[in-house]
């Protein structure tokens, strides 16, 4: 008997969306404590086309074909010698083997059974595989990494993305004054989302509009108008800048340890604690995640090129199985 094949996109080089390909590839089998899910839809990513592009998480990937994405949403097939957390048909998400290759952009993933959780109940397929990867960011970065806790002052940069809107929303919370960086147009949503002040950063720069901070989450970078270093400037005595997408250039750690300051690299990391306690946070109505298109698998290139452009409100997101 022939072995299983799946529909999958692959890349056999780096490039632009044009090198993403519909292929039919071989169907993985579950290893002991893994979990094979049939895949019902996968979040796209930032760190996604960075990677087809040759940098993001191509130095992990290595060179190649290689199938995109991280984001899962669907259900259990099967399950290998030794899962006993979850049984065929159960719904999941999850961000499975990040930084290493997860396959998420094909019919079928296997991962261990404890990288993934229960969906949240109620959410569909194509929201909830817009959430793992953002949501375990933010979480992560704002729990984790800074500690957030109650009469904080949070400043998060480009609040009105993927991350953003997440972060914006877990910062309060966790009891934050919620300060984000994003357009005018964005504004109302954000407020509605829990924000506490914005700042257009079209049309100011935000350290001349805020000051006395105790955590940045800066999902931008410096490789943006500097945002990193000068987001030094509005922190208070002690205060954390965690940079997400860039890392800590030894300058940048140096600048802020001689101001009394102090700077973390971050990188998100499989959690299926994690997503079970925001797959209870979103089911009880105290987040959302805001999806602004899904597109059929056949579609990536058009979506990863929307994804490039910059200017996306919350996630975007492959519908891979429509049962």
């Amino acid at each position: 008997m022939p072995a299983p094949t799946m529909r999958a996109v692959i890349q056999n080089s780096f490039g632009g969306p044009e090198v993403l390909e519909l292929a039919s590839v071989p169907r993985p089998e579950p290893l002991p404590t893994e979990v094979l899910v049939r895949v019902h839809a996968a979040g796209i990513n930032p760190v996604d086309w960075k990677t087809c592009a040759g940098t993001g998480m191509a130095g992990v990937l290595g060179e190649p074909p290689f199938i995109l994405g991280w984001d899962v949403s669907g259900v259990v097939e099967e399950v290998g010698f030794g899962v006993t957390t979850l049984k065929p048909g159960d719904e999941v998400y999850g961000m499975p083997w990040f930084p290493r290759a997860a396959g998420a952009y094909a019919e079928y993933v296997t991962a261990p059974s404890r990288q993934f959780a229960r969906k949240p109940a109620s959410l569909t397929h194509e929201q909830a595989a817009g959430l793992p990867l953002a949501a375990l960011t933010a979480w992560q970065a704002l729990t984790d990494t800074a500690g957030v806790h109650r009469g904080q002052r949070v400043l998060i940069h480009a609040a009105a993305g993927g991350v953003g809107h997440l972060a914006v929303q877990f910062a309060k919370h966790l009891g934050a004054h919620v300060i984000g960086t994003a357009s005018l147009g964005r504004h109302d949503w954000l407020t509605k989302l829990g924000a506490d002040e914005l700042i257009d950063y079209t049309a100011v720069r935000f350290e001349d509009a805020v000051r006395d901070v105790d955590v940045v989450i800066d999902l931008v970078g410096d490789g943006f108008d500097n945002t990193s270093t000068r987001s030094l400037d509005v922190l208070r005595p002690g205060g954390l800048l965690v940079a997400v997408p860039s890392g800590v250039a030894p300058e940048l750690l140096a600048a802020a340890e001689a101001r009394g300051l102090r700077a973390s690299a971050f990188l998100v990391e499989p959690d299926g604690p994690g997503l079970t306690t925001i797959a209870s946070l979103i089911d009880a109505g105290g987040v959302s995640v805001e999806i602004e298109e899904v597109y059929p698998l056949e579609q990536v290139a058009e979506a990863h090129a929307r994804g490039e452009s910059g200017r996306v409100r919350g996630k975007l997101v492959l519908r891979v199985d429509e049962a």
